[in-house]
């Protein structure tokens, strides 16, 4: 299997889609399929080598820890001349997700699409943020549903919601796989050692980037509420981002700095420790489509208390933590942390149960299945195209793929102006 995989983040950015990618492509190449991915510069990365063609792109576009790619489409066309795919898995619907697209239409390619975001609640990092924007993010990545072959959601209330906007493609729940015993492998001690941490604390956690499509203004003041009636806990934040001076702030109305550890951002073996060193992961985001943090912190034996939202309610269960309503308020939250941390040996139940929980979302059974995917898409496809592509048939995917995405532009800033279905559909 030979798979190229287009994206507008990946590692060195820290985020859900970046991560991802990065977790296929490695389980992928350790199955022996040939992928590569096309990705826009970062500070950073390393540069272009033969499996990862990075795109010149400007840095921090809007304030934002995201690169704008810069359109050099003969670059991309040498890169995929090279690497031969005979599959396209894009993670946007726009900026690179356009080229995905186009190369896939141009070379006669099945083109499949990961749904990952709520783009709608995103809209704050361009320019002109509105209603209108946000409908106008909706219907984008709806039409871009349609034209593709294949969709996979991340969860099954992100495909409950596709369907309820109108995508009429197959459809495909996959979450991204994590590897369980890895979150499951971080020395508790260690951690609370190297951050002054006292070993019968209780640790309340969060990892994420600090951004406001986080909710972190309610996460804080729910977790400050909790802490300032538990002055034996501590809030470990785990990530980085915009909204850091904030969150701190706001936490710091409620109880003193010794209560708090920020530790910026972590990865590798400090994030399994990180994890480990938690009692309860607080979790307050309704912009997520699955619960990857979620996943990780259950792995690591966690329970969990979130707000209800897309890609959470399938993850989180009263066995184990509390699935709180969308509407809660911060007082709730922090009741509901209270709840949990009352009783040592509860915890200690209701650990053991979370790791039980976090199973199906291993690494090994999603990317069984999304190998799958893989390969009948692509026996479809050469089932269905039984002569040598052309340069004619070349050309008639090129005018299809521009005059497509051009309906598609024009459908979403219709949508600015009017609702349309896609715009109407909300998650409930």
């Amino acid at each position: 299997m030979n798979v190229t995989m287009f994206t507008n983040t990946y590692r060195p950015h820290v985020g859900g889609v970046a991560n991802s990618v990065f977790t296929y492509e490695t389980e992928f190449r350790d199955r022996g399929f040939d992928v590569s991915v096309v990705a826009p510069e970062f500070e950073g990365a390393e540069e272009s080598t033969d499996h990862v063609l990075r795109v010149p792109a400007i840095q921090n576009f809007n304030g934002s820890d995201f690169s704008l790619r810069l359109p050099q489409p003969w670059v991309v066309s040498e890169f995929i001349d090279q690497v031969q795919p005979n599959l396209i898995h894009s993670h946007h619907p726009f900026l690179l997700g356009d080229t995905a697209l186009r190369t896939a239409y141009e070379r006669g390619l099945p083109l499949v699409f990961t749904h990952h975001t709520m783009y709608e609640q995103y809209t704050h990092y361009v320019p002109l943020d509105s209603e209108a924007m946000q409908r106008v993010a909706i219907q984008m990545a709806t039409e871009y549903c349609n034209l593709c072959n294949h969709v996979i959601a991340p969860s099954e209330s992100i495909e409950a919601l596709l369907r309820k906007r109108g995508v009429t493609v197959p459809i495909t729940t996959i979450p991204t796989g994590i590897d369980l015993d890895f979150f499951g492998s971080g020395d508790r001690q260690a951690f609370r050692t190297r951050h002054g941490i006292d070993h019968d604390a209780i640790v309340v956690g969060h990892v994420g980037r600090l951004a406001e499509e986080k909710n972190l203004a309610f996460l804080a003041e729910g977790v400050g509420q909790f802490l300032s009636q538990k002055y034996d806990a501590v809030f470990v934040v785990v990530g980085d981002g915009n909204d850091r001076q904030r969150m701190e702030e706001a936490l710091t109305t409620h109880v003193g700095s010794d209560q708090l550890v920020f530790t910026g951002r972590q990865t590798g073996q400090d994030l399994a420790d990180a994890y480990a060193s938690m009692d309860v992961f607080a979790f307050a985001s309704q912009s997520e489509t699955q619960g990857m943090v979620i996943a990780e912190a259950l792995a690591a034996g966690n329970p969990i208390v979130a707000l209800d939202g897309p890609g959470i309610r399938e993850v989180v269960e009263e066995r184990n933590g509390r699935l709180l309503e969308h509407d809660a308020t911060e007082a709730t939250f922090a009741e509901a942390l209270m709840e949990l941390t009352a009783e040592t040996h509860r915890l200690s139940r209701i650990r053991e149960v979370a790791r039980e929980t976090a199973k199906p979302y291993g690494l090994k059974c999603c990317a069984d299945r999304l190998a799958k995917l893989y390969a009948d898409l692509v026996a479809e496809f050469e089932a269905s195209h039984d002569h040598e592509f052309t340069a004619w048939d070349q050309m008639q995917g090129r005018l299809e793929a521009e005059w497509k995405l051009l309906v598609e532009k024009a459908s979403a800033l219709s949508a600015a102006v009017t609702d349309t279905d896609a715009t109407r559909a909300v998650m409930t």
